[in-house]
């Protein structure tokens, strides 16, 4: 993200400045709230660092003036003061102001807070993009909307359970289950490339017909690959991009796209893999009738070792009441 600086004193811009390229950051700057505004409206920044006294339009009235204008995406706004009473901190945020630092800067705490400002902004990235890819597949699929909602609600229930015991210590903490959370209503992406009459479809699907539909896995990935590419700093598209090319993997091996097993299989895929198996048997769909859960948990129970990670069988048996809870509650509203 390319950071704006903004100060009346050129020896302070440059010191800011160069501060910043120092640290990997690409940066411009203005001498002055004015200046400052017309170049916001080019979309190109959406950090600010601005000093808080300057002539004609100060730091306070910058803030306000970000706020009142109608930008397309949040800007992140710290002001540069040498001011640090409670008083001032709350005319700060009043106006606007998401952080503030006293003088003089140093560079390392400089750093850090526009590192916080990153991830405040990547989490508005990473819901406006969720949202948006979510509601593409949903145009495609009438049945879509009510899946993705039970089966994100399932890994959250599934990687919470697993977060609890060692051996999943190193791979699951709160970040990945809330990750897990956010992009697993991105798994089926990829069905957008698929012949709408495939996809609702009420017989069988014939070999080749099956052939064109498992290429939704690779769709689903490049298109999160790609999207990854043009927003880089929007890294949950990673593990959305994992999610979508490997959740019809299985653990022994004789699932696709790559045919991956055991542990070669990302562990978000074999968590959603499981979650989303359990919601399309016990969902109604064009070309079947829903299964009760009983029925259901014996084919994942009997699916341990072979289609499903056995870890992830253990938590989903765990769990299993909270999950009935989640699928009685969203079937309901959905039905």
């Amino acid at each position: 993200m390319r950071v704006l600086v903004v100060d009346d004193d050129e020896i302070v811009r440059e010191l800011h400045s160069d501060m910043l390229e120092e640290a990997g950051y690409e940066v411009d700057s203005a001498s002055g709230g004015h200046e400052a505004l017309e170049m916001l409206r080019t979309g190109s920044h959406r950090l600010v660092v601005s000093d808080w006294n300057m002539p004609r339009m100060g730091g306070i009235e910058l803030c306000r003036a970000i706020r009142s204008r109608p930008f397309g995406r949040y800007t992140y706004v710290i002001l540069v003061t040498s001011r640090d009473d409670t008083e001032d901190a709350v005319t700060a945020l009043d106006a606007g102001a998401d952080d503030f630092i006293t003088k003089p800067v140093e560079p390392t705490e400089l750093c850090g807070r526009l590192r916080v400002g990153e991830r405040i902004l990547s989490l508005e990235n990473r819901d406006v993009t969720i949202l948006a890819l979510a509601k593409m597949a949903d145009s495609c699929d009438p049945e879509t909307g009510a899946h993705l909602q039970r089966v994100r609600e399932y890994c959250r229930i599934i990687a919470s359970d697993l977060a609890a015991h060692e051996e999943f210590r190193p791979e699951i903490d709160g970040e990945f289950t809330e990750a897990i959370y956010a992009t697993s209503p991105l798994h089926d992406i990829g069905k957008v490339g698929i012949p709408y009459d495939i996809l609702t479809k009420a017989g069988r699907l014939t070999d080749e017909e099956f052939e064109k539909m498992k290429e939704h896995t690779t769709i689903g990935a490049e298109t999160l690959d790609s999207t990854l590419r043009e927003f880089p700093e929007a890294r949950f598209l990673e593990i959305a991009r994992d999610i979508a090319l490997s959740h019809h993997e299985r653990w022994d091996g004789t699932g696709y796209p790559h045919g991956l097993s055991g542990i070669e299989i990302p562990l978000c895929g074999r968590i959603v893999a499981a979650a989303d198996v359990y919601d399309a048997c016990t969902s109604k769909r064009v070309y079947k009738a829903a299964m009760c859960h009983q029925e259901v948990r014996s084919i994942i129970i009997e699916g341990s070792g072979s289609h499903f990670d056995p870890s992830i069988v253990d938590a989903f048996i765990r769990t299993e009441e909270q999950i009935v809870t989640v699928r009685e509650c969203l079937q309901s509203r959905s039905s």
